[in-house]
């Protein structure tokens, strides 16, 4: 359960600044004008993501994020269960809206993402190159392998009806469509290694068909993650539709994936080892459940064409079978 909150009270004393006494400096500059002064570089905190807006965990908790070769990059915000509470609501609540949309725009939404990552394809290299330890060459192909596989998601949101719907024959005066919507609330665990790739490959095929996404991010390599939350932010995807989590997993898996209100589970991220007690929980409202590789999500080529099909948005819809007579 998420800490309650507690009313300190606070005295207020009256006493003069412990700098009023000190002489004042000159300003150090890096422009050789100060005589090796050096600036001090500000490391980022990164918030989370939770319709639409970045706030802070509620816990105020933050845990250091160190890169491939022990580099500290940034803090991250250490997540608690009632953020994924939160996120949980806001997915909710964009559910109607962004399920309602044809289609054709959710297509142009999500080749909208594809440009704005365009425009920043440079800084997604260098975070993968920091997280994942990559060469340049190695780090580009990943970045735009991403970028590429929004747009071949967005290429589908109007035509995977036709794979995964069908006209059925009966014996009747009557036509039967089974026709797919979507899901609702779908709980995203990113794959561990794969920081930007991978979670772009589980991400796209959940939300094309109108599902609304709470994703657990890289524990140890969450900073792609969080700049392409930015992405989405400043993109058409309206608020809710995508909230991301950073956090320590052994305090957020089960949270999310016993939720009530969270409809289907992408597993697919998740440590085999925690498989059953995620199933177990995941049976109490009879989540829709993806189980991760036998071998696990690092040992997955992300940049095999299998790792995109339009029968992994299968994965995430509903099928509605509609009877209508023939001649009304």
């Amino acid at each position: 359960m998420s800490p309650r909150a507690r009313t300190v009270a606070a005295k207020s004393f009256t006493r003069p600044s412990v700098l009023a006494g000190r002489k004042a400096q000159p300003l150090a500059t890096t422009n050789g004008a100060g005589s090796g002064a050096q600036r001090l570089e500000v490391r980022k905190t990164y918030k989370l993501y939770i319709g639409g807006a970045f706030p802070r965990t509620e816990s105020g908790r933050a845990y250091e994020i160190h890169g491939a070769r022990g580099e500290l990059l940034a803090n991250a915000c250490r997540g608690t269960r009632k953020d994924i509470r939160d996120a949980v609501r806001a997915a909710r609540t964009a559910l109607p809206e962004w399920a309602a949309k044809t289609g054709f725009n959710r297509s142009q939404i999500l080749y909208r993402i594809a440009e704005l990552m365009e425009g920043r394809r440079d800084q997604f290299i260098a975070e993968v190159m920091s997280a994942e330890g990559l060469g340049r060459q190695r780090a580009t192909r990943l970045t735009d392998a991403a970028i590429d596989r929004w747009v071949w998601y967005a290429g589908w949101a109007d035509k995977f009806s036709q794979v995964n719907g069908s006209v059925n024959p009966v014996n009747g005066s009557y036509f039967n469509f089974s026709v797919p919507e979507p899901t609702g609330v779908v709980g995203v665990i990113a794959p561990e290694g794969s920081s930007l790739l991978g979670l772009v490959s589980r991400l796209a095929p959940v939300i094309v068909s109108g599902n609304c996404a709470v994703v657990l991010a890289s524990e140890t390599r969450p900073l792609p993650a969080v700049t392409l939350t930015e992405v989405l932010a400043t993109s058409d995807v309206p608020g809710g539709v995508v909230n991301l989590i950073t956090g320590l997993r052994r305090e957020l898996v089960l949270h999310l994936a016993g939720h009530m209100d969270v409809n289907a589970l992408d597993a697919y991220g998740l440590d085999p080892a925690q498989e059953i007690a995620v199933e177990e929980l995941a049976t109490e409202n009879v989540k829709r459940l993806v189980r991760p590789p036998t071998k696990g999500a690092d040992a997955v080529d992300w940049l095999s064409p299998n790792a995109q099909s339009p029968y992994l948005i299968g994965e995430f819809v509903e099928t509605k079978t509609v009877w209508h007579p023939i001649g009304s």
